[in-house]
């Protein structure tokens, strides 16, 4: 039996027919060609459809944010890559945008308004959060996670740097899942190892990589599953996963998946 496949609008698409979506998704480039965080993409998109949510993307007009170029160094190119996108958004009467990348979420967020871009944009986890408590995604007492033991690694982009702590665990905790926390948490989160353009490169010599210390707290707990919201957590801790050699007994998936596994959905597009 073949999976529901599902059809994704572009902003242009609709224009054209003179429609306007509840949300853009912004997929960033991860959630577009990383071959894991395409899987996130593809959850995200079937919650989107299961609750009825008017969306549409990009597609061909989206381009990268310029995260990595000015956490870099580069500021030209990151001037260069903001502006070309703003002009983007700007042809577009936009009401939200919604992202599952922390650096899509910051950049646009906080950094395209002093360059003429100003949008409502929500972190997908605040997202789920809401749609949860509108009760427009229905969570069921005894489900699937009951029990489990899911802990939950804090994003610099998404915690420390913009406050986000509580709509990711709220989320986790309507699974009805046992969510048990690593000793550095929320705002004492220790980073993944992959901002601020470290994800590109190979790490400074020192005792220990970053992402395998982290990984090393998140196994302490016990749990099975490490709930990530970003693609950069996503990849540096499935890395620290597969060097412990436990990637057959804990799994590392993001919140869109583990709300998209609770609901039965597929996630092929």
């Amino acid at each position: 039996m073949e999976e529901p496949r599902y059809t994704v609008p572009t902003m242009a698409e609709l224009a054209a027919k003179g429609e306007n979506p509840e949300i853009l998704f912004w997929v960033g480039c991860a959630g577009s060609f990383d071959e894991r965080y395409k899987r996130v993409t593809r959850a995200f998109v079937a919650i989107l459809h299961a609750v009825q949510v008017k969306f549409a993307v990009l597609g061909i007009e989206e381009t990268c944010t310029g995260d990595p170029a000015r956490r870099a160094g580069n500021e030209f190119l990151f001037q260069m890559q903001a502006m070309n996108n703003i002009q983007v958004l700007n042809k577009y009467s936009l009401k939200k945008i919604v992202t599952a990348c922390p650096h899509c979420f910051n950049t646009i967020k906080n950094e395209y308004p002093e360059l003429g871009g100003n949008y409502e944009v929500i972190h997908h986890s605040t997202f789920l959060q809401g749609l949860i408590q509108e009760g427009r995604i229905k969570m069921k007492a005894g489900g699937s996670f009951h029990g489990k033991k899911i802990t939950y690694h804090d994003s610099c982009y998404l915690g420390r740097a913009n406050g986000v702590y509580e709509a990711p665990r709220a989320v986790l905790e309507a699974l009805d899942a046992d969510l048990v926390e690593m000793k550095r948490c929320r705002s004492t989160g220790l980073c993944c190892g992959a901002g601020g353009g470290q994800m590109f490169k190979e790490p400074e010599k020192g005792s220990k990589d970053i992402n395998i210390m982290r990984t090393e707290e998140a196994l302490l707990t016990g749990a099975k599953t490490i709930a990530v919201a970003c693609p950069f957590c996503m990849t540096m801790m499935s890395d620290g996963i597969k060097s412990k050699e436990r990637e057959g007994e804990v799994q590392v998936k993001d919140l869109a998946e583990l709300i998209a596994e609770s609901q039965g959905l597929s996630s092929k597009p």
